[in-house]
């Protein structure tokens, strides 16, 4: 018998599917985990899925989950690593009791680092080391032809370098984020006697340090003035307009001297200019580029639109998502892809167009991936009804792919040079002369044509008016959640598979707050702390050192024991330092949580009664929470607001336009938030109870 190993519940039944002769796969449950049975070439198959990670770093010897440091650790099952983990130790214990009657292992799973590591630790583990005979698969996408022909072409052994850079980069990230975290948190519990989950991490810590450092830079940003001239130029009795030269005059004086030099007199067009330059096709996908451009069209978060490509790639719609690879290989099939998306309506005159260029060449990027090509549509359709999310992503990837082997596209900018008094004013346009592949991106590529009217040299022109406009140097934008990715990835920290995942938990430690996002007080403590005692985890450099190092392992050109005891080396001396110092950062950290706390429980709102404060609270005895008054034993004060019981609260700092009390939102999972004022609720309820009262209490 053979047993092959998968990563998801899908990915096993598509096996199945594809392995299966002239029969449906049979679903057998052991002890209540599914497996699929199928025969090919009289051989009996059973494909089994792995449920994502099995096992997990952890400490050898558990005396306590706040203990630090820690330096000895092993393998775990996951479930007794983490709490609520009893279906994986099912899906252990089924496995294991299966593999015993299996003399053939594969590994399917993804063909990754990720996958990699999950598969191994099932074969190794569950499978009481098969790992040291089982074959691999490799597939990119979970087509039935090329799942067939990964199953018979299997490489005779799991690709061992990628397996230990895996385990190397979850031990390094566990020895990191297990001793640094337990001792943030450690030392603010200890000084305010509330828990609080911090965290830092070798990837989290650089990430952290670029948005505290861009908050830091915009709060001290002092604007700079300058002057922007424009002109109304009155040509055979139509008005246009024309800029100066100069896009910034350092001062009003400058300015002024200009705007009195053309103000009533007449000029000449000198010069016109045209140029052209041609605009390739767009490179294809790799993950982060999709993500970004899903957050830029649809504002999906990294996190979101991973799991929606993901879902995509298990109903066989795209390619394997999580790659770094911009390249499109001759073997996936450019044409049949090209016409099997012809069959549907949004894209028939599209593919049409492309295969009546003959033959059919993408436009490539240089980034390349030896585990799987750029996201690619396997051409498969649909066989249920996307949601409005994934239909927007899969049509997404769909356009990006057809559109890189579309025509170039050809740009024409126009310049109009003119000149009034000596001092020169440009007239500028821009159109597509040549769509090309633009038609095929639509709506994700956006050009607007600026048309110049029809003008001559020496064209004589009157200036209608002349205005100067002060304005201002702006700070450096936020970042949001595209752009920190690009951060991330051009810094070259973190994976394509963990970068969405660091910023959701910045979101979920309070250090950052919105879609353009702020770092909060808590996040610049925890970035000048961390520092101060152990700069080395918020240096870039550090964190690049690393990636490289386990990049050498890939490779075969180092070994996870020599990365891991230097991780050790340099981390216990930081920890120790941590440790002697543990109530002076207890007592900075515990500052700035009691401030973050009352932040988010009192408003700025005063009480309408007496003046007190107003803040969020919980009734003791029902443990449902309400807006009530700080002035309560002080004043007498019984005024109070009902709050909505059940989503995230959060105050926001906006005001009724009504009553002018602050607003609050409530974000509940699956839903727009909402945004209330609990004092205008509060009387529309009261106003309609006396109105039904009224009319229950009015005679007949």
């Amino acid at each position: 018998m053979t047993l092959i190993v998968t990563e998801k519940p899908d990915a096993a039944l598509h096996v199945a599917e594809a392995l299966s002769e002239n029969e449906s796969p049979k679903r057998i449950i052991v002890d209540g985990v599914p497996f699929f049975e199928v025969h090919t070439n009289g051989r009996r198959i059973l494909v089994c899925s792995a449920l994502g990670h099995l096992y997990a770093v952890a400490a050898k010897e558990t005396h306590g989950q706040s203990e630090y440091p820690v330096w000895d650790f092993m393998w775990k099952p996951k479930h007794l690593v983490q709490r609520g983990q009893e279906r994986q130790k099912k899906w252990i214990q089924a496995i294991a009791k299966v593999s015993g009657q299996a003399d053939q292992f594969i590994d399917a799973c993804d063909f990754d680092l990720e996958g990699s590591l999950i598969g191994y630790m099932v074969l190794k583990y569950a499978c009481q080391g098969a790992d040291k005979k089982a074959q691999r698969m490799k597939f990119s996408t979970l087509t039935e032809t090329e799942l067939r022909d990964a199953y018979a072409n299997a490489l005779p052994t799991l690709n061992f370098p990628l397996v230990f850079a895996g385990m190397c980069r979850h031990e390094v990230d566990w020895l990191f984020g297990v001793n640094l975290s337990r001792a943030l948190t450690q030392s603010a519990l200890k000084v305010s006697g509330r828990y609080t989950t911090l965290s830092t991490g070798r990837v989290q810590g650089p990430t952290l340090r670029f948005l505290v450092e861009r908050q830091r830079e915009i709060e001290t940003f002092v604007p700079t003035p300058y002057w922007v001239l424009r002109v109304k130029l009155e040509v055979d009795g139509r008005i246009f307009a024309a800029d100066y030269e100069y896009e910034k005059l350092q001062t009003k004086v400058d300015a002024q001297e200009v705007v009195q030099a053309c103000a009533g007199k007449s000029g000449l067009i000198e010069r016109l200019d045209s140029t052209t330059h041609n605009l390739a096709p767009p490179i294809p996908f790799d993950l982060s580029s999709l993500q970004s451009e899903a957050f830029r069209h649809f504002g999906l978060s990294p996190r979101i639109s991973l799991g929606i490509a993901e879902q995509l790639y298990l109903d066989q719609l795209i390619s394997y998502p999580r790659t770094s690879s911009q390249k499109l290989p001759l073997s996936i099939g450019y044409e049949r892809i090209v016409r099997s998306l012809g069959k549907l309506d949004d894209y028939k005159a599209v593919t049409v167009d492309l295969l009546g260029l003959g033959r059919l060449v993408p436009n490539e990027g240089k980034k390349d991936d030896p585990a799987h090509p750029a996201i690619y549509p396997t051409g498969t359709l649909p066989r249920r009804q996307l949601n409005k999310r994934e239909q927007k992503l899969f049509d997404l990837v769909v356009r990006r792919f057809l559109s890189s082997f579309g025509r170039t596209a050809v740009k024409r900018n126009d310049k109009v040079t003119i000149y009034v008094a000596n001092h020169c004013f440009l007239m500028r346009g821009s159109r597509l002369v040549e769509k090309g592949w633009t038609t095929t991106y639509k709506p994700y590529a956006k050009f607007e044509d600026t048309v110049l009217p029809r003008l001559k040299v020496k064209q004589p022109v009157l200036v209608h008016e002349i205005i100067s406009e002060q304005k201002f140097t702006q700070p450096p934008p936020h970042y949001n959640s595209s752009s920190l990715l690009r951060k991330m990835e051009d810094s070259a920290i973190g994976t394509k598979a963990t970068r969405s995942e660091i910023i959701d938990t910045l979101y979920k430690r309070r250090y950052v707050t919105g879609q353009q996002i702020s770092s909060t007080p808590l996040a610049s403590r925890i970035i000048e702390i961390l520092t101060k005692h152990c700069p080395k985890v918020v240096d870039i450099r550090f964190t690049r050192e690393l990636e490289a190092k386990i990049e050498e392992i890939e490779r075969g050109c180092e070994t996870r024991e020599h990365v891991v005891l230097q991780t050790v080396d340099y981390l216990k001396p930081v920890i120790e330092a941590l440790k002697v110092q543990e109530r002076e950062i207890g007592q900075e950290l515990a500052e700035i949580l009691s401030e973050m706390r009352e932040e988010s429980t009192n408003l700025t709102t005063t009480c309408p009664q007496c003046g007190s404060t107003l803040k969020i609270a919980k009734n003791p005895r029902t443990r449902k929470r309400f807006i009530g008054c700080s002035g309560r034993w002080r004043n007498n004060c019984n005024y109070s607001l009902p709050l909505p019981q059940l989503g995230a609260l959060r105050l926001l700092k906006k005001f009724c336009p009504d009553c002018g009390f602050q607003l609050i939102q409530v974000k509940s999972r699956g839903r727009r938030p909402l945004i209330s004022c609990c004092r205008c609720y509060a009387q529309k309820v009261i106003a309609q109870s006396s109105s039904a009262r009224v009319t229950a209490t009015k005679p007949k």
